[in-house]
């Protein structure tokens, strides 16, 4: 396929594994950390409708795909389904603990809905722009032990285990955009990506600090003090958001591939942190 970069020897390999069954989950999980563990909760909210929706947006564009290409998407849905299975899971873990989710979800669907109302090609479009988003996430998850510091162990090893997947399976949605959109010109292709990196980035923002501000005001912190706990920890300790800025703009630079960034040491090395099946 013209402008593939993915490795010619990656693997996409579902890992059918299940985390905390039959265990209850701190409130605080993250080491006592009540922002930390709300951005968490606020981002695995919108796990099990968005990675359907992933799913769904790559699938439409498989007739038709190089051989290889479709291999990718049926390994891709495999790992997704397992993901969303994981976190609808993990958030009645959450729900157990004391939270409630519904607002979160509410704008998920409210998001999604929207999306789905306009061409296909834009879903796929959100998707690739969103599949960059959670891999660069997924990679400075694992490349840095302090975002997960002190975490509920099963709960850490259900974040690392989706990590490892994100960055797998990074190449895909990006590649099936490669093949819906090979009748555009170049300039036009990007132009499209941009548009969408940037609005997809602005609700990601938004609706990740407006769930997780919810989330820290079920637990009575609001107003100045909720503010600035959670710009602490996603901006400055341990700071994720920030750390991952580099990435994110490597998107818009000419060329870009998500593979142009060979990152699968990291998988090697943090599966070996996962406890055996």
């Amino acid at each position: 396929m013209a402008g593939r970069a993915t490795p010619s020897d990656l693997t996409i390999t579902p890992r059918d594994r299940r985390f905390g069954r039959g265990a209850s989950t701190e409130r605080w999980w993250l080491g006592g950390d009540p922002a930390g563990t709300a951005l968490y909760n606020a981002l695995s909210a919108t796990f099990p409708k968005g990675e359907a929706f992933f799913v769904e947006s790559v699938r439409k564009f498989r007739d038709g795909a190089p051989p290889r290409l479709a291999e990718e998407i049926r390994a891709f849905t495999t790992q997704e389904v397992m993901h969303s299975r994981e976190h609808v899971a993990f958030n009645r873990r959450a729900a157990d603990a004391g939270y409630d989710l519904a607002r979160l979800e509410e704008r998920v669907d409210r998001r999604l809905e929207l999306v789905r109302s306009k061409h296909p090609l834009v879903s796929l479009a959100a998707t690739m722009a969103l599949e960059h988003f959670t891999a660069i996430l997924a990679h400075e998850l694992l490349a840095d032990p302090r975002h997960l510091a002190g975490a509920d162990h099963e709960t850490a090893a259900m974040w690392r285990w989706h990590a490892i997947e994100e960055i797998e399976h990074k190449g895909v949605a990006y590649d099936t955009w490669l093949h819906a959109t090979r009748d555009l010109t170049r300039f036009r292709r990007w132009k499209i990506k941009a548009k969408v990196m940037l609005l997809v980035t602005r609700n990601f923002i938004v609706d990740r600090t407006m769930g997780t501000l919810e989330l820290l005001r079920q637990d009575g912190i609001t107003g100045l003090r909720a503010w600035t706990k959670l710009l602490w920890f996603a901006w400055i300790r341990p700071g994720m958001l920030r750390k991952i800025f580099g990435a994110w703009a490597s998107f818009f630079m000419p060329g870009f591939h998500p593979w142009k960034k060979d990152d699968r040491a990291l998988i090697a090395a943090a599966e070996g942190s996962l406890s055996p099946a």
